[in-house]
Parts: C-alpha cells; sequence; structure tokens
C-alpha cells in the first residue's frame, strides 16, 4: 500500500491541485456573499452549473469539434470565459434580486433567507431539465451532456513522477489569475473597499456614502463570474456536465470555503487547494469512488473541531 501510494503521490498531486483551483474558485462566491451578507447562497452551485453549460454553448455555436492548438485555443478560451462569465453573473445579479434583495429589505431572518435559497437552487435545476437543456440543446434534460474536447492532453513537463498535462496547467493558470485579480480588486480599488466597509459595518458604511445595494449587486456579480470561470474549466477537464453538476460540487466548494475560513479570500484558495489535495491522495487508499466521502467528512471534522477554517480571519477584518 505504502509502494503504490508513492508510485502515485504525484500524478495525484497534479490532479489535486487542478480540481482544487475549480473548487477554489466556486468557494469565492460563497467566502464574498457571506462576509457581505452573512448569508451561505446554496444556489450559488446552480450559478456554476449555468457557467459549465454557457460553456458548452460557446463550444457548440462555434461548431468545435475537436482540440485546437496556440492562439486559436487561446482565443476560444479567453470568449467562453467571457461569455460564461456574464452568464453566471448575471444570473447572480437576477437571483440576488429575486431571491434575496425582498427578504432583506423586510428585515426576514437568515433561516428565511437560507431556504430562500435552497428553493432557488432547485428551481435553478429543475429549469435547466424541463426547459433550457431541451430546448437550447436538444438533449434530454436529465441525461449527461458530453462537451467536445478542446485542448489535447499532452506531458507539458514532468516532475519526478507527476506529470503535468496542458489541460491541468491551463487550469491552474486561469484559476490563479483569476483569484489574484480578485484579490487585488477588493483589497485596492474603490468598490473593494466599499465591499470591505459593508462586510465590516454596514450602518456605517452608509454613513459613509456607500450603496449597500450596489456593493451587494458587485458582490454577487464577482462570485458568479469566478463561478463561471470555473464552469468553464471543469466543462474542458470533465467534458461531461448535466442539469445538478453544481450540487456536489458546490458543497465541496462550501467545504473549502468553511475550511480556508469563511469570508476570506485567500482562505477559499487555500481551502481549495487542500480539499482537492486530501481527496485525491485519499483516493489512493480507499479509490476514488470514496473521494465525495472523503469531502463531506472533512466538512463534518472542519465544523466540530475548527469551524473558524485555516485563516480564521473574516472580510470584515481585511486591512486596506
Amino acid at each position: 500500500m505504502l509502494h503504490d501510494f508513492i508510485q502515485q503521490i504525484g500524478p495525484s498531486t497534479v490532479g489535486g491541485l487542478a480540481v482544487g483551483a475549480i473548487y477554489a474558485l466556486v468557494a469565492l462566491g460563497y467566502t464574498m456573499v457571506y462576509g457581505v451578507l452573512r448569508l451561505i447562497n446554496f444556489a450559488h452551485s446552480e450559478i456554476f452549473m449555468i457557467g459549465t453549460f454557457a460553456s458548452l454553448l460557446v463550444f457548440t455555436t462555434l461548431g468545435i469539434s475537436g482540440p485546437l492548438t496556440g492562439i486559436a485555443l487561446v482565443g476560444l478560451l479567453v470568449l467562453t470565459m467571457l461569455v460564461a462569465m456574464a452568464a453566471s453573473g448575471g444570473a447572480a445579479i437576477v437571483l440576488e434580486r429575486v431571491a434575496y434583495r425582498p427578504l432583506r429589505k423586510k428585515g426576514a431572518s437568515r433561516l428565511a433567507a437560507l431556504i430562500s435559497a435552497i428553493g432557488a437552487s432547485l428551481f435553478l435545476q429543475e429549469i435547466f431539465a424541463l426547459w433550457v437543456i431541451p430546448k437550447v440543446f436538444h438533449k434530454p434534460g436529465r441525461n449527461q451532456t458530453s462537451v467536445p474536447r478542446i485542448v489535447d492532453r499532452e506531458t507539458v513537463f514532468t516532475i519526478g513522477n507527476a506529470t503535468v498535462r496542458t489541460d491541468h496547467l491551463i487550469i491552474i493558470i486561469a484559476a490563479v489569475i483569476m483569484m489574484v485579480g480578485l484579490d487585488q480588486l477588493v483589497r485596492r480599488t474603490r468598490i473593494g473597499r466599499g465591499i470591505r466597509a459593508t462586510a465590516q459595518d454596514p450602518e456605517a458604511a452608509v454613513l459613509m456614502g456607500v450603496n449597500i445595494d450596489t456593493i451587494v449587486r458587485v458582490t454577487f456579480v464577482l462570485g458568479g463570474a469566478m463561478a463561471g470561470v470555473a464552469g468553464v474549466l471543469y466543462a474542458m477537464e470533465f467534458e461531461n456536465i448535466q442539469y445538478n453538476v453544481g450540487f456536489i460540487l458546490g458543497i465541496k466548494a462550501f467545504t473549502a470555503a468553511v475550511l480556508g475560513g469563511i469570508g476570506n479570500l485567500r482562505g477559499a484558495l487555500l481551502g481549495g487547494i487542500i480539499l482537492g489535495l486530501i481527496e485525491n491522495w485519499g483516493a489512493i487508499f480507499l479509490g476514488s469512488q470514496w473521494k465525495d466521502v472523503i469531502a463531506f467528512v472533512m466538512l463534518v471534522l472542519i465544523l466540530m473541531f475548527r469551524p473558524t477554517g485555516i485563516l480564521g480571519e473574516s472580510l470584515q477584518r481585511a486591512r486596506a
């Protein structure tokens, strides 16, 4: 068993980093909304799902049927990410406007908002299964839908016994760029200061001229955009998507957010990477069918022994 672990640790680490980067991108949406509104947006998993189908729509519209290389591949990825970011970000705005803002204006409890989030999640799943997928893609709504391969899975370089493939490298680089960009936006821009001020003290932020509704919208848009990019990378890597693709992955991304310290952007990155690695390393001993179990056990253990997460610093405490 130890010999098998040593032989597989390299490939499992590379795969874990790639999957963990996807978890981290989705976790950013959970952590930002929680930091500003103290709300666990469980419908965020369906915002991710919308990003996966937006990427499929781009591929089918352009008639992509095989792997691309060079400038063509870069151009396709950039275009697809922009479309997915727009689709997921737009859906996030509608979600906030319809499901959350009326409750917030009426001063409803967090439990009411949580129930609304669960209802919105189920609604989006069913509307895709019953209408969007059959009408737009002309496929059965509840079956898996294949995504065309857009990149050859060639070995770029090796580190020990670990081979780094093209798709893994693209995922890690794209995720790091997006997460660093979001972190710098929140820390260095005017809108980022507004987000942090609202998270720290909403009443004081209003007195200082911050428009809370605008900040909340921007928070949902940014989180949705990150989920859209994650949707593109997921579709590219796994090449199969379905109407409930975000359900399990959303729970794992939430686990990553809690693991890193929910409300902390860098914690979401750290939590996603750690969860991806632990899943893949655990699969060496237990088998890949145990990956979901490993993630859920991690969630229970975190909530029991370290509910504040590894970093334990909330978004509202971040310094300018």
